[in-house]
């Protein structure tokens, strides 16, 4: 879909939590446990959670989200199956929000990274795509 909307020269840049993260169960705050799935499956995770990352006093209604995780290769390759060529791809161990609350700690900037060892996984990723001329 990406790929149709962009001009040839155009690029698509994208900061994104990194696959690993997803597959963290943040429920665990005593430390770090892969209770997902990497790759994508062919069921959905079901989620009915009424919180959100957005500061509102609303209360939300529409609450059950169905979620695939796709591994970073799967991102990739879907991208260069549409004719974009990859730039940039860079792994950060940090994301601009608390996605692991209880064990992050905020950086100077504004980011947040895991308390212990933060070096033991990527948090996000940033990719920079461009289409074909």
């Amino acid at each position: 879909m990406v790929a149709s909307l962009l001009r040839p020269g155009g690029f698509l840049f994208l900061r994104e939590g990194h696959p690993i993260l997803w597959t963290v169960d943040e429920r665990l705050e005593d430390d770090v446990h892969l209770g997902f799935p990497y790759w994508e499956t062919v069921d959905p995770l079901a989620w009915d959670d009424a919180s959100t990352y957005v500061e509102t006093t609303r209360e939300l209604t529409a609450t059950k989200t169905y979620e695939w995780n796709h591994s970073l290769g799967e991102i990739i390759t879907a991208l260069i199956d549409a004719g974009l060529r990859i730039d940039l791809l860079v792994e950060h161990d940090s994301v601009p929000w608390e996605a692991l609350p209880g064990q992050m700690t905020m950086r100077d900037g504004g980011e947040w990274a895991l308390r212990d060892r933060p070096e033991r996984m990527p948090l996000s990723y940033s990719l920079r795509a461009t289409r074909a001329d």
